[in-house]
């Protein structure tokens, strides 16, 4: 079964394109990692499955039962630290599908947030403001959020970046016991040895597609070299898509 479909998907901001021609298919229980230089388009293609960023040309579907069960994590510096809210709080905001707007925490909800804090090492931190924290501890305290949305398909946006090495593998953990359980995990990263060791396909973007499949393969020298090289050919000036001119 497919969980996620692009045909000939092309995105774009202000009609520049910064992924062309994406074809292929990511099956459902998929542990996929999005790779490519800076500029490839890999950000904007999991904001697009999101729903953030509309299709210049193509289509891009998400299997209808998982787009209600969909959990994305941006990248860190996206999110407003500075707004007041403890750990808690931010944290049994996962569960904001399940509660809505007037249901209040109950026990059993309660003791679901203290497993996902405890379990991304944060028990004892509850009542902290979440600007208070370090890097490795916010990216523990949005994982733990991540964990009570009880998502079958999970976009990662460089959840690894500038944490330390034990918080890094306490997290991928996670994401390890998160596939397990059959989920759908697509994560964009740069760290092409943890790609290597834990991720057995690749897709590495340079707005183009570079390769896509077994990640042995894709990373390849060749390739990699190749992706570096039509990132750093891109003309910001080409014309606009059509769609959008």
């Amino acid at each position: 079964m497919t969980a996620l479909r692009f045909r000939d998907l092309t995105l774009a901001y202000d009609g520049h394109p910064v992924v062309h021609h994406l074809d292929g298919a990511v099956a459902r229980g998929a542990l996929l990692a999005v790779v490519g230089p800076n500029g490839a388009g890999k950000s904007s293609l999991l904001k697009a499955i999101v729903g953030q960023l509309t299709p210049a040309g193509g289509a891009l579907e998400v299997d209808p039962a998982l787009r209600r069960r969909l959990a994305y994590l941006p990248q860190a510096a996206e999110v407003d630290l500075s707004f007041p809210l403890s750990v808690y709080d931010f944290v049994a905001m996962g569960l904001w599908r399940e509660l809505g707007p007037f249901r209040g925490v109950g026990r059993e909800a309660a003791a679901r947030i203290a497993a996902a804090l405890a379990a991304v090492g944060l028990d004892g931190f509850e009542a902290r403001p979440i600007g208070a924290l370090s890097g490795g501890q916010r990216q523990r305290m949005f994982f733990a959020r991540l964990a009570l949305q009880k998502a079958e398909l999970i976009l990662l946006d460089e959840p690894f970046n500038a944490i330390d090495e034990p918080t890094k593998l306490d997290l991928f953990a996670l994401v390890e016991r998160w596939h397990g359980e059959g989920r759908t995990v697509v994560a964009v990263l740069h760290d092409l040895a943890l790609v290597r060791a834990r991720f057995p396909q690749t897709l590495l973007l340079a707005r183009d597609v570079v390769a896509w499949g077994p990640t042995a393969t894709v990373l390849s020298p060749v390739n990699l070299a190749r992706a570096a090289g039509m990132v750093e050919a891109f003309d910001p000036a080409a014309d606009l898509c059509a769609s959008a001119a």
